[in-house]
């Protein structure tokens, strides 16, 4: 098929960027959408040109790092699919397909299609973590939970912190993100300790990174590749106010 690819080029973070046209022949239905990327890069390489920054690291579907927004929408807007798990059987011959980076404050652009997420980074070393020492694997194991909470955990546990919600949100919120790194600690009995302390250094480094505020469009639930649930974010409002509530 013929594509027309219509890419988003920034040299630099302070660069003035543009969108520019690329034509594409023979692309097969079997690529994935990284995989044209590569043979376009290709293309430019041959001919001279500076090729396309975007960024990949599994290209399985697990790690995130495929940060792109396809005709609008993050990932692709495809159901429970990272970008490197988009084919081109999805587009027809003569689409016209845009590509853009994520867009929010918090995440300024290093060059082309790659962000910086290092915002994320700073979140979670403000207190996504367990400090509590609860002995080896063996005897944390040993610990026994309900499996309706193991359950919960797990499903936030599968954020893969790419960044979707914030790029699909109209605030550029950070909030599905930031509630599930809570909410996988705080359903285990070795998060408890730290449970609202946590969602207050949390939701406080998320506001110094310049996020926005949620107002509940649930575009960070549907734009989300691991189908993380919008209800995380009530629960880290409710231990983020019961935190400063109870504060000395």
């Amino acid at each position: 098929m013929k594509l027309t690819l219509r890419i988003w080029r920034q040299h630099h973070r302070t660069a003035k960027g543009e969108m520019v046209d690329y034509h594409l022949d023979d692309v097969s239905e079997h690529m994935s959408f990284l995989e044209m990327l590569d043979v376009l890069n290709e293309k430019l390489l041959a001919e001279g040109k500076d090729a396309i920054a975007f960024d990949h690291d599994c290209r399985e579907g697990i790690c995130g790092a495929c940060s792109l927004v396809i005709n609008g929408k993050p990932h692709g807007g495809f159901p429970n699919t990272t970008t490197c798990q988009v084919h081109m059987r999805h587009f027809n011959d003569g689409d016209v397909v845009t590509v853009e980076p994520w867009r929010a404050n918090a995440f300024p652009v290093l060059k082309d299609l790659v962000v910086d997420r290092t915002a994320f980074d700073r979140v979670m070393h403000s207190g996504g973590f367990v400090s509590v020492n609860t002995g080896g694997t063996p005897d944390a194991n040993a610990i026994p939970i309900a499996k309706n909470e193991a359950d919960i955990a797990m499903d936030a546990a599968a954020c893969i912190g790419c960044g979707a919600c914030v790029a699909a949100c109209k605030n550029a919120s950070a909030m599905l993100f930031v509630s599930a790194k809570i909410g996988q600690f705080r359903h285990l009995p070795q998060g408890k300790v730290e449970q609202l302390d946590r969602a207050k250094r949390l939701v406080a480094q998320m506001d110094a990174e310049g996020f926005g505020a949620c107002t509940n469009t649930y575009d960070c639930e549907g734009a989300c590749p691991k189908s993380i649930s919008a209800t995380f974010i009530a629960e880290m409002n409710r231990d983020f106010l019961k935190g400063n509530l109870c504060e000395p």
